[in-house]
C-alpha cells in the first residue's frame, strides 16, 4: 500500500472550541471531545482498530506527533520471521 492510499486519522483543534478527531479527507469530525487527551484516547483507539495513521496536531495546526498503527513491509517481514522460529 503506497502511503497516499493509507487511512489516516487526525486530532485537530476545533476552531469552536475543543478538540476533534477527523479521517483524512473527510469533512466533518468522527468525535469531538473537550481536551486533546480524550481525542488522542479515542483517536489511538479507533486507529489500532482500523489499521491507521493517527496525526496528532498542536492547536496552531502543526504535527506534534503521529503514531501508525497499520502494517508495514517491515512489520509483515518480521512477523513472518518469528512465525518460523
Amino acid at each position: 500500500m503506497l502511503a497516499a492510499e493509507r487511512k489516516t486519522h487526525h486530532v485537530v483543534r476545533d476552531l469552536k472550541g475543543g478538540w476533534r478527531v477527523i479521517r483524512g479527507g473527510a469533512q466533518r469530525a468522527s468525535k469531538h471531545f473537550d481536551t486533546q487527551a480524550e481525542a488522542v484516547a479515542w483517536g489511538r483507539e479507533l486507529s489500532r482498530n482500523q489499521g491507521s495513521e493517527l496525526y496528532i496536531h498542536r492547536q496552531d495546526g502543526t504535527i506534534q506527533s503521529k503514531d501508525s498503527y497499520g502494517r508495514d513491509a517491515a512489520s509483515a517481514r518480521s512477523g513472518r520471521a518469528r512465525a518460523r522460529s
